[in-house]
């Protein structure tokens, strides 16, 4: 599905039902964004892992301007400033009221960014393996140095230059990061949801290279201001959004929970799936 607003067009996806029987009555379930990381990648890579969440809760799977199935457009607006904006007014479009708001990595900025913003628009904020600040660049180049091969060092290397141009580079660099990006690392498994994924060198180089909006980004100063329930989980073994990012939120946000999964890395979801998944729809009651 599509969504024409602020003068561009969201795609999204639908998962759960939001009416369920309940005895002589229908209950409402909570409506859930479901905002994916990068930027340059889109949602498939929730697909499958995320459906036990619709047991609980409606998902909405979005992509980010010019991600995905997004359209593309003016990449001087593929920001997180924007991207925060965009999904106000897609919750807006929606008819809904304070959502439930699930951000994974570059997803969790965009999702504190938006709850710190708007918080009379979020009802409970969960924050997956991510950080409020770009401090979490020098420090995952201190993790390569120390754990990466030589090839993971070149790709980090182009990562941060803003150099991943092609498809074919982007595609290398994930296949290459992926024993750090998860503990449990399968091959095959990272191979299919590689050829799933639609990337966008652009919006990743946008955002990482020298002066992208990522090197100076810092969110720290307006968490203070979220009001919404919120559950921030990391991976001990994160390279790219150490634990002690997670750990810096859990203190910046108000009343927040901490849980650190000690046995994954940057992808919870494909090393610990099962206690993820409880520790989410635990947390979202109603």
């Amino acid at each position: 599905m599509r969504a024409r607003i602020r003068g561009t067009e969201i795609y999204f996806d639908v998962e759960g039902m939001g009416l369920v029987p309940d005895g002589p009555r229908m209950r409402e379930r909570p409506v859930a964004f479901v905002l994916h990381g990068g930027p340059g990648g889109d949602h498939s890579g929730f697909k499958p892992g995320f459906s036990p969440l619709a047991e609980r809760m409606q998902l909405v799977y979005i992509d980010h301007r010019g991600q995905g199935r997004s359209a593309k457009g003016d990449p001087e607006t593929y920001t997180l400033d924007e991207n925060v904006e965009d999904m106000e007014a897609l919750r807006q479009y929606l008819g809904l009221g304070p959502i439930v708001s699930i951000g994974t990595s570059y997803g969790g900025m965009v999702a504190m960014a938006h709850a710190a913003r708007y918080p009379d628009s979020v009802s409970h904020l969960v924050c997956v393996v991510t950080a409020a600040h770009s401090g979490f660049n020098e420090r995952a180049q201190e993790i390569v140095r120390g754990r990466g091969t030589p090839e993971q060092q070149r790709v980090c290397q182009m990562l941060w230059d803003g150099t991943l141009n092609t498809l074919e580079e982007v595609q290398h660099y994930y296949a290459v990061m992926a024993p750090l990006y998860s503990v449990k690392h399968d091959p095959k498994a990272g191979t299919d949801a590689r050829r799933r994924t639609l990337h966008e060198p652009l919006a990743l180089n946008r955002a990482f290279r020298p002066g992208g909006f990522l090197r100076n980004y810092d969110i720290r100063p307006e968490l203070s201001r979220v009001t919404a329930k919120t559950l921030v989980l990391g991976g001990r073994h994160d390279w790219i959004c150490a634990p002690e990012f997670s750990e810096e939120i859990h203190r910046l946000i108000p009343g927040s929970d901490l849980k650190i999964f000690e046995h994954s890395s940057h992808s919870i979801r494909a090393d610990e799936p099962e206690a993820m998944m409880d520790a989410i729809k635990g947390f979202i009651v109603y």
